[in-house]
């Protein structure tokens, strides 16, 4: 986790990532379904909207609410192919690996988990 701490603290320093926060409705349906169910929407997203060779409409696939992996995704980057590349040098041509996809999860669920921890944790 230390590696994706520190991937998570220099993407979040970017403005456009830092603005991203579970509120409302996201952050309930997180606590109300817990990290265990979030992280298996996660795998199920990812498996589906990004891991293709090529993603139907990459780079607008992810809506911006909705969902809670929706928010961490465009938060840590990991909402389009451009975005993996650029922030986790995952290339964009070929489909995700099982191991790809697994980083991606874990990134997003790190990210959520870090959103209920108590700010200066």
């Amino acid at each position: 986790m230390d590696d994706i701490d520190r991937r998570l603290d220099t993407i979040t320093r970017h403005p456009f990532r830092a603005r991203f926060h579970l509120r409302g409705r996201e952050r309930a349906m997180a606590e109300v379904r817990g990290p265990v169910t979030i992280r298996t929407h996660a795998r199920e997203l990812i498996a589906e909207r990004l891991a293709r060779a090529q993603p139907y409409k990459d780079g607008r696939q992810t809506p911006y609410r909705g969902h809670p992996v929706f928010v961490a995704q465009h938060a840590t980057a990991t909402c389009c192919r451009t975005c993996l590349q650029r922030w986790h040098h995952i290339p964009k041509g070929p489909e995700l690996s099982v191991g790809e996809q697994a980083y991606v999860v874990d990134v997003i669920c790190r990210w959520i988990a870090r959103e209920f921890e108590p700010p200066g944790a």
